[in-house]
């Protein structure tokens, strides 16, 4: 993995890494990509080169992982507003660079870091949000106790376990694809940022995450959905678009919590039909 190729700063000065690729044909905007929970920019290395054949890419390291600063160790502490800030001060330096606002792809949570930017900033035109809505009531995405489990795991130096646990428990990985996951090449990263997990866990569920505030959200949505994907992730998908002023809901047939691995031709091709030309 290659340094990233640039840092912004954040409001409270956390230095978040963003990794450029893709060529920019006339009339596209810059496109920012934001992981989700225990992941980094790698996440997107499948979708990566098929969305950059047409767009320039700026996929971020979320603060605490990769090439990105963590504000907790400053004494600032972490809250999801901190990565909505995150988000937003990344596409304001862009928008200042390209002359306009610019568009944003999250997967998971960082799907919700990017609903919460875009109400932040006025740089963010148009977002898409792979599964990341807040979870409505009675559909929660995890079992009360889960983290304290999983902190559990982590104060014993199993963080293995707890990231193990989170994608059994969450995600709805199965034997197989658990044995799949151990055997990437990307495991030890994901496992190295497992501490992460508890405090979103608890962020989420934060007045900020919550579908009240989310779905407040103007600028145009689309929310992509696998139809493979567990229950909660299907409530939650309708719950925000209920809400949303200008939101739309895309389907991948067959894929579950990570279509941009498993179906990444599906994937691309509805986020390039719902952000088309500037």
């Amino acid at each position: 993995m290659s340094g990233p190729d640039r840092l912004v700063r954040s409001t409270d000065g956390t230095p978040i890494a963003v990794f450029e690729s893709g060529v920019a044909e006339p009339g596209t905007r810059p496109l920012v990509l934001v992981h989700g929970t225990t992941a980094d920019h790698l996440t997107f290395r499948v979708v990566g080169p098929l969305l950059g054949r047409r767009r320039r890419l700026f996929s971020i390291d979320r603060r605490g992982r990769g090439a990105s600063g963590d504000g907790v160790g400053t004494g600032v502490g972490y809250a999801i507003e901190c990565e909505f800030k995150d988000v937003a001060a990344v596409a304001e330096a862009l928008a200042a660079e390209h002359g306009g606002p610019v568009d944003v792809v999250g997967h998971s949570y960082g799907g919700r870091c990017a609903l919460g930017a875009s109400l932040v900033t006025p740089s963010i035109r148009r977002v898409v949000c792979y599964e990341g809505a807040p979870a409505p009531a009675g559909w929660p995405y995890q079992p009360d106790d889960l983290a304290a489990r999983l902190g559990a795991h982590l104060d014993q130096g199993d963080p293995a376990t707890a990231l193990e646990t989170f994608f059994r428990e969450v995600v709805g990985f199965d034997d197989a694809a658990m044995a799949d996951f151990r055997a990437s090449p990307v495991w030890p990263l994901r496992v190295a940022a497992a501490h992460t997990i508890p405090r979103e866990l608890d962020a989420e569920r934060s007045p900020a995450a919550s579908l009240d505030a989310l779905g407040g959200v103007t600028v145009p949505v689309l929310q992509v959905l696998g139809t493979a994907s567990k229950p909660a992730f299907h409530e939650a998908t309708a719950a925000l678009d209920a809400r949303l002023v200008l939101g739309s809901v895309a389907h991948i047939e067959g894929a579950a919590h990570a279509a941009h691995h498993t179906h990444p031709d599906a994937f691309v091709l509805a986020v390039e039909a719902f952000l088309g030309r500037a």
